[in-house]
């Protein structure tokens, strides 16, 4: 009885969530596609709809170039290898062109993937992967235990409990109905991007057929008269396999046998069409986190000027995005460059911040209650040497 109680209480611990294993009861070891047609929302979004095309690149560059400091603890490290695999996390890409990538992933996406290259113990590169071509493999715990990656009817299985780290990174937005995979600002969006492309074509259609209004067929036939039903049928047919739909738009008539033509009072600025999609658009903006005035977007601008909508994309929307992404590669770097490496983007160089740098530094230079290396740390600086005293 003792050795069998001995042999219990030396049983190594494992932490693990105990409501992670219900995960993966379902599909445990089996490979999960991504419940959405990324294809197909790139291609309408980011590659057929100019609203979506800005955004995202508006996102993606302010945030890849953001300038992110290594701390180890409270130190800043002026030259760190993980500043240096960052510049250079490859041979075709630089750091900010990998940034770029991964954050536009993200947006079209809800999530992004890194792959990590390692020489012996270390990691030497880092890859950004296609997210519509990785599958999430699930463990028995509920969590990611392997990702394969699909091209060209060939795959390769990235073990998760490989070492020193993982050999791939998934970042995610949150999703409320889903354990693994993000939801996509493109996604939330999807019915506003639909109705902008959808307006434009129709507009383009009514400019290709010289933007004639809409109207009716008023038969003029003998008093009395009126049409067959072969004659109502067949006219029936053409004006729905030849006049109708958006390619049709404003396509003149062929009218014989008494029809006449009665153009009604309804123009695409009756309909209000041009308002409708600058709705659209607004909408699409604000999934993405873009002012409307950053786009040249007409409407209900929130902001004085340009320069305020600027401050408040970087505030809200650039800044939140690509502090979240340093402490996920920190996080998963770690085991290499130690528990205590930080990734902390250097402010000081964002030139739409300087308004609010130079009113943080008049109200710390004003503050007579604080000591010199309590104002260096209010405004980011490490302290120095016989910086305790008050001034």
């Amino acid at each position: 009885m003792f050795d069998r109680l001995k042999a219990f209480l030396t049983v190594p611990e494992a932490k693990t969530s105990r409501t992670a294993q219900l995960l993966a009861v379902g599909f445990g070891g089996v490979a999960r596609f991504t419940p959405r047609d990324y294809a197909g929302l790139a291609r309408e979004g980011y590659v057929r709809n100019a609203i979506v095309y800005r955004c995202v690149r508006l996102v993606a560059e302010n945030a890849a170039a953001c300038v992110f400091g290594v701390f180890d603890g409270a130190q800043e490290k002026e030259a760190h290898p993980l500043a240096a695999l960052l510049a250079r996390p490859n041979p075709r890409q630089d750091g900010a062109a990998l940034l770029e990538t991964l954050y536009a992933h993200l947006l079209l996406a809800g999530n992004a993937y890194i792959e990590a290259v390692t020489l012996g113990e270390a990691v030497h590169e880092l890859y950004a992967l296609r997210p519509d071509r990785i599958k999430l493999i699930p463990g028995t715990d509920g969590w990611a235990e392997a990702y394969d990656y699909s091209v060209a009817g060939r795959t390769v299985r990235f073990d998760q409990h490989a070492t020193p780290v993982p050999p791939i990174l998934h970042l995610t937005f949150f999703h409320p109905l889903d354990d693994h995979y993000g939801l996509a600002p493109l996604e939330a969006a999807a019915v506003a991007v639909d109705t902008h492309n959808a307006a434009a074509r129709w507009n383009k259609a009514l400019l290709d057929n010289s933007a004639r209004p809409s109207g009716a067929l008023v038969y003029a036939g003998p008093e009395g008269a009126v049409l067959s039903e072969n004659q109502f049928e067949r006219l029936k047919r053409e004006l729905e396999n030849t006049y109708e739909g958006a390619a049709n738009a404003g396509r003149p008539l062929l009218l014989e046998g008494g029809l006449e033509w009665k153009a009604m009072a309804l123009s695409p600025k009756d309909m209000d069409f041009l308002e409708a999609k600058h709705a659209a658009a607004r909408e699409i903006a604000l999934a993405f986190g873009v002012p409307p005035m950053l786009l040249g977007i007409p409407g209900d601008n929130t902001f004085s000027n340009y320069q305020e909508a600027n401050r408040s994309f970087v505030r809200q929307t650039v800044l939140p995005l690509a502090t979240r992404v340093g402490n996920a590669l920190a996080q998963w770097l770690s085991p290499q460059f130690g528990d205590g490496v930080r990734l902390v983007i250097d402010t000081d160089r964002i030139d739409a911040l300087s308004p609010d740098r130079t009113a943080l530094w008049d109200r710390v230079t004003r503050a007579p209650f604080l000591t010199l290396n309590e104002k260096r740390e209010a405004v980011g600086y490490a302290p120095i040497e016989g910086g305790d005293r008050l001034g």
